[in-house]
């Protein structure tokens, strides 16, 4: 029995991550014996005498006597750093200043790991040591990186939802254009001027406050109006105040837009109807219902959003200031569709300044 439950230990991953040093510090705190903490973890009495050991810092206590106790910083520090001698699977050991830019960019940017290394190489950035997505995905799961763990990527561990959830009912609108009827060029995403719009809210009980969001197909720009509330009002107002912005150029800027059957976007004659002239200012058509593979662009740029603004919390609280710093971070952020080049290098490299 005792020999079955050794042998499944060992099944573990070989090295300790990060997280597993800072249960062995607070283990050891607890006076927790080396034999007890390699069960809980998973290791071999060996490993843990050899982490304790490498983690070992000199403190000095309130009566200024110095001992040794065991620091999972520390520990963590010392193997990046040693690193190097592990293999090539490990030799983001050799270049700190790579592993401090990673970091910076996951944790203070934002940026995915492919982000990271397809900028990196969009922009022919120097660093002693190359990796490739695959390689820095690697490490961060086998917590090599001192600062950075999974719940730092906001697509690791997301949940699928449950297949039996209630879907919510949509109503069609008859009288307005059909995706089907869009023009090819809006398509094919051939030509600028064809977006895709939709509405980020806030959570459950967290205000009414929420955002329109507007995704060109073509070259992935992002605009973001806050909104008072959720309604055709609010967003028939935030198309006014575009087309006040925009002027002449509204028309040639919002050729299409695409939405989803939400009430909020229901009124497409006041969408489409131009609050500066007797004509028409762009052409509305609807998505499918269920169906928001259509607007895969806009789906897309609300995920990145949601880094920012997670569901759940209160859109008032964010000032408008805050709202275009998303909006500009999103349009600088790397892309693989385009080879890792931003929007922004897109527009600017198409001419578009519109």
């Amino acid at each position: 029995m005792g020999q079955q439950h050794c042998t499944k230990d060992k099944r573990y991953g070989k090295y300790l991550t990060e997280s597993d040093r800072h249960k062995l510090e607070a283990l050891l705190k607890l006076n927790i014996t080396e034999d007890v903490i390699a069960e809980q973890l998973g290791k071999s009495e060996r490993t843990i005498r050899r982490e304790i050991k490498r983690g070992q810092v000199a403190i000095v206590d309130s009566l200024w006597r110095e001992k040794n106790v065991y620091s999972a910083e520390c520990a963590q520090r010392k193997y990046l750093y040693n690193a190097t001698n592990k293999g090539p699977t490990l030799k983001i050991g050799k270049d700190h200043q790579l592993a401090k830019y990673i970091e910076k960019k996951i944790i203070e940017d934002k940026f995915s790991p492919a982000a990271v290394i397809g900028e990196i190489n969009a922009k022919n950035l120097t660093f002693e040591i190359s990796i490739t997505i695959k390689t820095l995905y690697n490490y961060i799961d086998k917590g090599i990186f001192l600062n950075i763990t999974n719940k730092d990527l906001p697509e690791k561990n997301k949940r699928k939802g449950s297949k039996n959830k209630p879907k919510r009912l949509r109503i069609s609108n008859p009288k307005g254009k059909s995706i089907e009827e869009r023009p090819a060029e809006a398509e094919s995403r051939e030509k600028y001027g064809h977006w895709e719009m939709d509405c980020v809210v806030s959570g459950k009980n967290k205000g009414k406050s929420a955002l329109l969001v507007l995704t060109e197909r073509k070259t992935r720009e992002e605009l973001i109006i806050k909104m008072e509330d959720k309604t055709q009002i609010a967003v028939i107002k935030a198309i006014d105040d575009m087309e006040r912005k925009y002027q002449n150029l509204f028309p040639i800027k919002f050729k299409t837009i695409t939405v989803d059957n939400g009430r909020e976007f229901l009124n497409h004659e006041m969408i489409e109807k131009s609050s500066m002239s007797l004509g028409t200012r762009t052409e509305v058509y609807y998505a499918h219902a269920y169906s928001s593979w259509e607007r895969g662009s806009n789906e897309n740029a609300n995920k990145l959003i949601r880094r920012f603004i997670p569901k759940g919390s209160d859109i008032s609280k964010f000032s408008d200031k805050a709202i275009r710093k998303i909006q500009n971070w999103i349009n600088n952020y790397p892309r693989k569709i385009f080879n890792y080049k931003s929007t922004n290098d897109i527009l600017q490299e198409a001419g578009i300044v519109l």
